[in-house]
């Protein structure tokens, strides 16, 4: 399997068995500080609520609902999966990691060791109409992220 065929499969994977998805479903853990962002793609049609809640210096939960294309559910599925348990510096790093390789057009390359599962979202970046949908959950993240502060 390619490089490219393993980052289709990651993408087609999270856009059909979502982690994190049910916001309205899931509490909140209890004691933790918590940020909730809602963010729409005009182009699209794409939307998505975030919730992160904080836990001291961790992120404890990451919990999302939304409705867009494969690649806007896909990619909220990834960040929080991946999100839980970083500190918040950590994330804010990533995410400013992942706009850098989505905005490049192409130019940097993901890291795989820094974005993980994320990684799979550098293609996007040839296609400048599909990075909104890959960064709307990121983007709503780092609100609901600042909020927690």
């Amino acid at each position: 399997m390619s490089l490219d065929q393993l980052y289709q499969q990651i993408i087609l994977d999270h856009a059909k068995a979502r982690h994190g998805s049910g916001l309205a479903e899931t509490a909140a853990p209890e004691g933790a500080s918590t940020g909730q962002s809602h963010q729409l793609n005009p182009v699209c049609g794409d939307e998505v609520t975030v919730r992160v809640a904080v836990d001291g210096d961790k992120v404890a939960q990451v919990s999302w609902d939304g409705a867009g294309c494969s690649i806007s559910m896909a990619s909220a599925s990834v960040l929080s999966e991946m999100a839980e348990g970083m500190s918040v510096t950590e994330l804010h790093s990533v995410i400013q990691n992942f706009r850098e390789v989505l905005r490049s057009r192409g130019k940097i390359q993901a890291d795989p060791d820094i974005l993980g599962d994320a990684a799979a979202f550098e293609g996007v970046s040839r296609y400048a109409a599909r990075v909104k949908c890959a960064m709307i959950s990121w983007v709503a993240a780092e609100d609901a992220l600042n909020q927690t502060a």
